[in-house]
């Protein structure tokens, strides 16, 4: 009988976690459909303590991994380098960042994704939490007056901001010429690259529960609202696709007319990492073949592509801010929640700050999701839970898309740069 069970255990974590969590969904909304059909409910109160647990492992989660990816980020980029080509690259990434999740936005306004779903039952606690709020002490929260008390009540914005000036700071120091401040940094910057690994693991070991999570947050939504709930599932997916395709036609070929290039040529020779992103859902791993991408097809020089795409796999996040304004969106509207002006500019500003701390590995976003959702007033506790179950049960297929666009905002700013700085080899593109 052990070995039954060590044989199910091994064969469960052997299968690919994507699939795992999308048979978690499948499974969990057909059983959900077919009890809501014979009108029985009794199974909630049983089912609804394995999806709390998923929860409550993820915002477990949601401080450490702020502090240690954000800190690690910064840091990683050595002062020296910060010049003028640096400065250009960092600029282009803000910018496409802001109209990434700009476009984002006005896309989920425009479809309304979630608005089909009743979760209602849950947000009037939360209304309450999002009420209007100026904008200029919305900025002015942003400098924390104690970063232990902000990590300690999860207020999201101060952490980013705190995590920020220690990480440039670190830099600075690891690039100190006074030996002993430099290993100073040196074992600071050792101790918080430990401590990211950790992170990482430990994400890892909770993803290993999401389907069985899953399975048991979406029992619940189609309990209550029944096979209505997949039109929702399939309104963010095409509203998430929508935006990304906006953001490759408006800004991305908009940046090589503005730049004298032809945006058709560009499409085909970034075709290699866009496909392998897809695939392997991860900026980092797609590296290698950006950076041949740059230097062969594109005429990117090396000491241009060399530093602005590794920079791009971890601080620029085109296609995850859109992703991030499509799916805060329809968890609101999921949860009969109205956002105020106020909340859409957090929206923006902690999306744009977030992007510099997600790491370039498959499902980062959906973590990058929970620090949007905890800075608007939505805890994900009760229905919003649900809701963000619900995304994180299509994340495989939304993190494809937005990985693909991560890595295609990568070789644009290493083409934009070197063409800025009069050092692409245009005959590549002639």
């Amino acid at each position: 009988m052990s070995d039954s069970k060590s044989g199910i255990l091994s064969a469960y974590f052997r299968a690919n976690l994507a699939k795992r969590i999308l048979i978690g969904l499948i499974l969990g909304s057909i059983f959900g459909i077919v009890m809501a059909y014979l009108g029985n409910k009794t199974l909630i109160p049983y089912l609804q303590p394995f999806g709390d647990l998923f929860v409550r492992l993820l915002k477990m989660i949601i401080v450490p991994i702020i502090v240690a990816s954000l800190i690690m980020g910064t840091s990683s980029i050595s002062p020296s380098k910060l010049g003028r080509v640096g400065g250009k690259a960092v600029l282009f990434y803000f910018l496409t960042t802001l109209a990434a999740i700009v476009i984002g936005l006005i896309c989920a306004f425009i479809f309304k994704p979630g608005s089909g779903l009743d979760l209602s039952d849950a947000s009037v606690a939360v209304t309450k939490a999002a009420e209007q709020t100026q904008i200029s002490q919305i900025l002015l929260n942003i400098v924390p007056t104690n970063p232990i008390e902000s990590m300690a009540k999860t207020d999201i914005l101060p952490i980013i901001c705190f995590c920020i000036f220690f990480g440039i700071g670190l830099a600075f120091v690891r690039d100190s010429e006074d030996e002993r401040i430099k290993a100073a940094g040196e074992v600071v910057y050792k101790f918080f690259d430990g401590v990211s690994e950790i992170m990482f693991l430990v994400v890892k070991w909770v993803m290993q529960y999401a389907p069985i999570g899953v399975f048991a947050l979406m029992f619940v939504v189609f309990n209550k609202s029944g096979a209505g709930a997949i039109t929702s599932l399939l309104n963010v997916t095409f509203t998430l696709y929508l935006g990304l395709f906006l953001q490759v036609v408006l800004v991305y070929c908009g940046i090589c007319l503005l730049i004298g290039l032809k945006p058709l040529e560009f499409l085909k020779k970034v075709r290699p990492p866009m496909l392998m992103a897809f695939v392997t859902r991860s900026s980092n791993a797609t590296l290698p073949i950006s950076m041949e991408t740059a230097d062969e097809d594109m005429g990117v020089p090396k000491g241009i592509y060399s530093f602005v795409l590794p920079v791009g796999a971890t601080v620029n996040m085109n296609g995850t801010t859109v992703y991030l304004g499509v799916c805060a969106l329809f968890i609101a509207n999921a949860c009969g929640v109205d956002l105020s002006v106020g909340n859409y500019v957090t929206i923006v500003l902690t999306s744009i700050l977030a992007a510099i701390g997600t790491a370039g590995i498959p499902g980062a976003g959906a973590i990058m999701l929970l620090l949007i959702l905890q800075s608007i007033g939505l805890p994900v506790e009760g229905n919003v839970a649900i809701a963000y179950g619900m995304i994180l049960g299509i994340d495989a297929l939304l993190d494809m898309g937005r990985t693909s666009m991560n890595v295609t905002g990568d070789v644009i700013a290493s083409v934009w740069v070197a063409k800025t700085e009069g050092e692409l080899d245009e005959s590549k593109w002639s």
